[in-house]
């Protein structure tokens, strides 16, 4: 029997599977702290910012299943709300415990007083408020299971009074189901897909995060229609794994190859992806989509046939009845094109930069290189995201984790902090941007205080790159996009944590062996170049009219050095657009 609600919490966060609550403790989440203290089986894990625990709570959740994360009244639960909004889009099952003012004070303005529902409503698939002992228990058995089974947020809200109140023990026992039912289409739709594939010789297959679990079922399709296989970043480790007929990403962070193979095909068929940049999607050729959620169907493109289907069970289903299709022109096409990328790509390795500017292409290799087959990535937002989408390749049981459908800024180190408490037997290597880390600098500490070995590459090009970059191909000048950093080794030496400065392109190599072989945790924070450019594919024109742009103005302003070196530093770039 729960002695108090605050007991009874705890007790239910533990027979959910709940390992650790990541929070900021104080006043309203006093008495869930003490609970936790008393019980024993779950880890409460003092965050600097309970941003950064929600972060942290989402990339536990993407690797173990259902995670929790709490804020305290009012500033400590505002806190979550960036990290929320990006499990929730990423579709991790994350539990917040917002804990707030007392019952009584409820609609006075009090200190500290918000409105939770209002909060957490357009992050969350659950987001309730008890305020009776009675409530508590089953609110939470409820959130648990619109987390688990919804993939995506649930939020409690909890006043501090009621933590201490005796609990009241529902009439049965609290039990967690997730359960996973076969969903494929019907059979006469299974009948009007393969005419479609009987109809096409030129076909191309595009992955999304829900065809992660069905690399090999992808594998097999594509064999026996020949068809080059593309993908989105969020499905990258799990599609291109063992796939001789991939041919990459495509996207603001793609490459060319996919592009490509989707516009010179007859036939496009989308694998449980929900991507969202349609200027990348063709517009004139025959389209199928298959996703487990039916309202996607549709709303990215000009979809000929729609299916509803878990897309293993649905390609289990549909492979037994696909015949061998024999001519293989198209898919050797299509390749042959993905090779040359990957040739123009290893140009960018091949030439390391100079001192203070070290190409970043050539970091990301050989971080791709030396890490382990298992290990896991977590990538910023801007600059980091392109060399991580690029030169991260997928290897054993290898996973990347990023901001991918909320695009945040500073997600890496936090998401990193999760990720070793939930593979402690794994490699975790966070690469940072330097603005990215700037903004949650503070949990540099929680990685030292729970001895979490995670290895930090910051990639300091001094600036925000991305942003730098979207303003000169908008024509604009690339004002404060600039940074003046700290020295981010130091820092983390100040914190606890080694700290290694790399600004040789020769010292690059020892100085990640060294980390990765270091057994606690290490940031080396590498000057990597500025004006070091991520070409997209359709967009080569405008980004090298943007720069012509920006350099014109540089020179008429006498900035002629500053020309001189974004010529050097992306002449590759420049000639291979042009």
């Amino acid at each position: 029997m729960s002695k108090t609600v605050a007991d009874q919490l705890v007790n239910m966060l533990a027979e959910a599977g709940i390992k650790r609550i990541y929070a900021v403790t104080g006043d309203s989440l006093n008495e869930v702290n003490d609970a936790v203290r008393r019980n024993g089986s779950i880890q409460w894990i003092h965050v600097r910012h309970e941003e950064a625990g929600a972060y942290a709570a989402g990339a536990e959740a993407q690797l173990n299943g259902l995670a929790c994360c709490a804020g305290s009244s009012g500033p400590g639960h505002v806190h979550l709300i960036n990290g929320l909004y990006d499990a929730h889009r990423s579709g991790a099952p994350v539990l917040a415990i917002a804990s707030t003012v007392m019952t009584a004070e409820f609609g006075s303005d009090y200190f500290q007083e918000t409105n939770t529902i209002k909060l957490f409503d357009d992050c969350s698939h659950y987001n309730q408020i008890a305020t009776t002992p009675a409530q508590l228990p089953r609110m939470l058995q409820a959130g648990i299971q619109n987390a688990l089974n919804k993939k995506g947020v649930s939020v409690v809200g909890l006043p501090g009074d009621l933590t201490k109140l005796p609990a009241e023990e529902i009439g049965s026992s609290v039990k967690f189901y997730q359960p996973a039912p076969k969903i494929i289409p019907s059979d006469n739709e299974l009948k009007e897909l393969i005419l479609f594939f009987k109809q096409y010789d030129k076909i191309t297959l595009f992955c999304g995060i829900g065809a992660a679990d069905a690399g090999e079922e992808v594998i097999a399709l594509s064999k026996l229609l020949n068809a080059p296989v593309g993908y989105s970043f969020k499905a990258k480790m799990e599609i291109q794994l063992g796939n001789t007929n991939e041919v990459g990403m495509t996207g603001l962070l793609g490459l060319p190859s996919a592009y490509h193979a989707m516009h010179e095909c007859e036939l496009l068929v989308l694998l449980g992806t929900d991507f969202p940049y349609v200027p990348f999607i063709p517009t004139d050729k025959k389209i199928v989509q298959i996703d487990v959620r039916p309202e996607r169907l549709g709303r990215r493109a000009k979809v000929d046939l729609g299916l509803c289907g878990n897309i293993k069970d649905t390609l289990q289903a549909l492979i037994p009845q696909v015949e061998q299709k024999t001519d293989d022109r198209f898919l050797k096409e299509q390749l042959d094109f993905y090779a040359e990328v990957k040739k123009k790509q290893q140009t960018y390795i091949d030439d390391t930069g100079n001192n203070e500017l070290i190409h970043p292409e050539y970091v990301a290799s050989l971080i791709d290189k030396l890490a382990a087959d298992d290990a896991i990535f977590t990538v910023d937002t801007g600059m980091s995201c392109v060399w991580g989408a690029r030169y991260i390749n997928a290897k054993g049981t290898r996973k990347m984790l990023g901001s991918f459908n909320h695009g945040s800024m500073a997600n890496a180190m936090p998401q990193s902090i999760g990720a070793q408490l939930a593979r402690p037997d794994r490699q975790v290597i966070a690469l940072c941007g330097d603005g990215g880390i700037s903004m949650l600098l503070g949990d540099l500490a929680t990685i030292a205080q729970y001895k979490l070995p995670v290895k930090l590459i910051v990639f300091n090009n001094r600036s925000l790159g991305m942003v730098k970059l979207e303003m000169e191909v908008a024509g604009l000048p690339d004002w404060q996009t600039d940074m003046v950093n700290p020295d981010f080794a130091m820092v983390a030496q100040a914190m606890g944590i080694k700290g290694i400065t790399v600004k040789k392109p020769e010292d690059v190599e020892q100085a990640l062996k060294e980390a990765l072989m270091y057994k606690g945790a290490v940031l080396i924070n590498i000057f990597t170049n500025p004006n070091a450019l991520a070409m997209p594919p359709k967009l080569e024109f405008s980004q090298v009219k943007g720069m012509a742009v920006s350099m014109t103005k540089l020179m008429l302003n006498g900035h002629m050095d500053e020309v001189l070196d974004t010529v050097k530093a992306n002449y590759k770039h420049l000639k291979d657009a042009l």
